[in-house]
């Protein structure tokens, strides 16, 4: 009862912070590792089925918000598709250990930008259509190749590179809602293929992560992103040293 509490309650939590901020993702695959008793593996493939349908409801909510700019979604989305099925493959093959490791880097890394982002003045925006076009591709294929193989969302790395370069920050985390379904798409495939995925657990935790993102995407349009975004960083940096610890 405790445990299918705390996974309730880390769901919405998780899709809160998906569908408000983007950096969210992170933490599914670790939280189904603690709470579930599931391995390393499991964890990330299911996580990463289960972002499929959370994307899905996130897109649909800021396109009706009109704060999905599909100039961007495009080329984003071709990357992503190109690389989330060879992460995928590869996280199966690595050891628990390594792949745990990759997933506390990853996690501490994030939470660091993340704090440090709203500090500095972002890039510039590419004027060209050929170099954003090129740019955003190559976002979007590092975003699907991480994501396939760690199990976690794509807007959690997606939206702190698309602020790197100058996006703005509705249009960065809507974009990644889409992102998200395509990087996803493409992990599961190879997932499917190596059976990693529970699909009870992730039958049950995906609709509380749906209610959570309809949460988060209601407040992101109404509440102060660098609060939001500070608080992220932080709870990636806490994450991150966990599961640093659990790996060691």
């Amino acid at each position: 009862m405790i445990t299918c509490a705390t996974l309730i309650l880390v769901s919405i939590g998780i899709g809160m912070l998906v569908g408000g901020a983007g950096v969210g993702g992170f933490f599914m695959p670790t939280a189904l590792t603690f709470f579930a008793g599931v391995t390393v593996h499991q964890g990330t493939a299911t996580s990463l089925f289960t972002f499929i349908f959370m994307g899905v409801v996130g897109a649909i909510y800021f396109h009706r918000k009109g704060s999905i700019d599909w100039s961007l979604v495009k080329p984003i989305c071709l990357g992503a598709a190109l690389t989330g099925f060879a992460g995928a493959w590869l996280g199966s093959q690595m050891s628990t250990t390594a792949l745990s490791i990759v997933l506390a880097v990853l996690i501490t890394a994030a939470g660091l930008y993340t704090l440090l982002v709203g500090t500095r003045v972002p890039r510039a925006e590419m004027s060209k259509p050929i170099s954003r076009w090129r740019l955003l591709m190559a976002i979007g294929a590092f975003t699907g190749f991480v994501s396939g193989l760690t199990g976690i969302g794509g807007p959690a790395l997606s939206v702190p590179l698309m602020l790197f370069f100058g996006f703005s920050i509705l249009h960065s985390i809507g974009v990644g809602q889409v992102l998200q379904i395509v990087g996803a798409l493409s992990g599961t495939l190879a997932n499917i293929r190596y059976g990693h995925i529970d699909y009870g657990l992730a039958s049950f935790i995906t609709i509380f992560e749906i209610i959570g993102v309809l949460i988060g995407a209601y407040f992101v349009h109404r509440l102060d992103i660098q609060k939001i975004r500070k608080l992220v960083g932080g709870l990636c940096l806490v994450a991150g040293c966990a599961f640093m610890v659990k790996a060691i």
